[in-house]
């Protein structure tokens, strides 16, 4: 069994209180019954508990466009008769109904999936779980399928930032439209899709001529198949694929989509596999090794689904859950046999040998057309989005203050100064950092300092102005000694800083003294004009880089 630590479980209980509204095949309850049935099984000892954080739309925005996040933080019950062009736009309506905390359920269900990719990219967990999420089919500008939010895009994204390539595989009943289509131009992410395809069946996209386009072409694999396929028929097919996949790709981590719709007797689905062949993919893919961020989607015979999950639960940690359901708040919907595992249905199986055959050669020439896994140049990881912003004077004091806001409280000694990448602690300095760089550093001088908020130009002339100052003082120390202590006058060094030659007279060798002292000044001063021209090209190079 693995350990605790290393496997990651999201929940949040808000997100099962959401209504659809009556009659709409959507429950987000059946997270609440998983859960619980998680807690029956004492599942929660062996992982992590983790609630998410409600995603920010700066986050939600990485994928999506702006104005539909904006529209869907703002949209209300009361409020929707007066946005019926929007709604349109956006795609809401009967599928995808506006109800009350619409917008807090899709920042709970994006915020598991992009924390689990977080620790999985920290390395602090193996597996990580978000049953609230795989809602894959919203788009990049519109809800569809009962999705809002593509948790699923977000949470590749967050992944995207430490591995160069990552798998999605998805067994949900209906096709991964809406991920397939976030990465259809890209070979970074491979997208593999198990799913019913023909007879008008929603998304009706998904047949296996679909692989991608330009760079993208082959790395998008559809696994068009038609009602009543079995486990026995369901496993091969997935196994043969998914391990060639794994062996051509070398995915640095997996996101397994677990839609259960793809159950016998499911309201949606016209599959029949039992939750033992649907678990069977789970313990699979886990056998890879890899990083693994596990979410639900689909599902809509809602006891079944806790079934499902909980089961798959189990697989993750490597443990047999017992038939029989314990006692739990959530009994009665599992009655009167109170069994944690349903057999398989009884749907003609019109997927024939001949036919997953035929499915099965196509996927696998076209992954032979991958001569090798793609690599990705090296670059700077971008940061994570997720900035909290408590208002601490809200706060309620009898609460214990959480770790991120008694950091936020503490006045650390580098407050003000983050590093030599801090712009505000180089404008305040720059004056004094001028008199401490050499005229022949000039141009690294202006490599320091194209970040600064001064423009270019003043910077420039600020360095000449400053290295001038420096010889003029100098100048003036050195006539003072020559006229007043009558004494040999050594100005070895006038001022390393500014790179004056080194000189030395007597008394009786003023005059010749002064005389090398005004030529080396115009000298001097005329490198400083040379060197200026060649700090203005090299901040030209350095904005062209990065511009």
């Amino acid at each position: 069994m693995r350990s605790k630590d290393r496997i990651s479980y999201f929940y949040d209980g808000d997100v099962g209180s959401v209504y659809f509204g009556p009659n709409h095949p959507m429950k987000p309850h059946r997270l609440c019954m998983t859960h619980h049935l998680v807690l029956s099984y004492e599942l929660h000892n062996k992982m992590e508990i983790y609630r998410p954080h409600k995603a920010y739309p700066v986050e939600l925005a990485q994928f999506h466009s702006a104005d539909y996040v904006e529209f869907l933080h703002r949209i209300t019950p009361d409020t929707q008769h007066l946005f019926s062009h929007e709604l349109a736009k956006y795609n809401l309506g009967e599928d995808c109904p506006v109800f009350e905390n619409l917008f807090e359920f899709c920042q709970i269900y994006a915020g598991g999936t992009i924390d689990a990719a977080r620790r999985l990219n920290n390395q602090v967990c193996d597996i990580a779980i978000n049953w609230a999420g795989g809602l894959h089919h919203a788009k990049k500008c519109e809800a569809s399928g009962f999705c809002y939010i593509n948790d699923l895009v977000l949470g590749i994204l967050e992944l995207l930032k430490h591995h160069p390539r990552v798998l999605y595989i998805d067994i949900d009943v209906h096709h991964g439209d809406g991920v397939e289509e976030a990465f259809y131009f890209t070979d970074r992410v491979m997208t593999v899709s198990f799913h019913k395809y023909g007879d008008m069946f929603f998304p009706g996209t998904g047949d296996v001529k679909e692989i991608g386009e330009r760079e993208g072409k082959f790395y998008a694999i559809n696994v068009p198949l038609k009602d009543g396929i079995d486990d026995t028929s369901f496993n091969r097919l997935f196994k043969t694929i998914i391990s060639k996949v794994v062996e051509t790709y070398l995915p640095g981590a997996i996101v397994l989509q677990c839609g259960a719709d793809s159950l016998a007797g499911d309201r949606l689905g016209c599959f029949n596999l039992s939750i033992d062949g649907h678990a069977e993919c789970v313990r699979f893919v886990k056998k890879f090794n890899l990083p693994l961020l596990v979410t639900g989607g689909g599902g809509y015979t809602k006891e079944n689904v806790a079934r499902c999950w909980t089961v798959e639960t189990g697989v993750l940690l490597d443990t047999e859950l017992p038939n029989e359901i314990p006692d739990n708040e959530y009994i009665k919907y599992f009655a009167p046999e109170c069994a944690l595992r349903i057999p398989s249905g009884h749907i003609e199986n019109l997927n024939s040998k001949s036919y997953l055959s035929t499915i099965k050669m196509q996927v696998l020439e076209n992954l032979r057309s991958i001569q090798h896994a793609p690599s990705v140049q090296m670059q700077e990881v971008p940061p994570d989005f997720y900035i909290p912003d408590f208002d601490e004077d809200e706060q309620n004091p009898d609460e214990r203050i959480d770790q991120h806001t008694q950091d936020k409280q503490i006045q650390r000694d580098d407050e003000y100064y983050e590093g030599d990448n801090d712009n505000d602690h180089m404008d305040v300095d720059l004056k004094v950092n001028l008199e401490s760089i050499s005229e022949k550093k000039l141009p690294e001088l202006a490599k320091m300092l194209v970040s600064s908020s001064q423009e270019p130009q003043q910077i420039i002339e600020d360095a000449v102005s400053t290295l001038e100052e420096v010889i003029r003082k100098e100048n003036e120390k050195h006539d003072m000694k020559a006229r007043d202590e009558k004494q040999a006058l050594d100005i070895d060094e006038i001022e390393k800083e500014v790179g004056l030659q080194t000189y030395q007279s007597k008394p009786a060798e003023a005059a010749e003294v002064e005389r090398a002292l005004k030529a080396s000044e115009d000298e001097t001063v005329k490198k400083i004009r040379d060197d200026e021209e060649v700090v203005q090209l090299d901040w030209e190079v350095i904005h062209r880089g990065s511009s």
